[in-house]
């Protein structure tokens, strides 16, 4: 199994990343750092979605 946007690494790779990520971070700090890659990428999409306020500032300076 390759993924696509990793290249060629394959499931024995990702496995030994996802213990090096267990051994340097340990059991109980994990699960604290997966929430926080969570809520960032949840705050990114958000973002992401909202429209941006550049259109209501020209439509309040044309109407001056």
């Amino acid at each position: 199994m390759t993924t696509l946007f990793l290249g060629g690494i394959g499931t024995g790779e990702i496995i030994l990343i996802v213990l090096a990520i267990l051994l340097l971070f340990g059991g109980k700090k994990l699960p604290e750092l997966m929430r926080g890659m969570g809520k960032g990428v949840k705050e990114f999409k958000d973002a992401m979605n909202e429209p941006s306020g550049d259109k209501k500032d020209d439509e309040k300076k044309e109407e001056k």
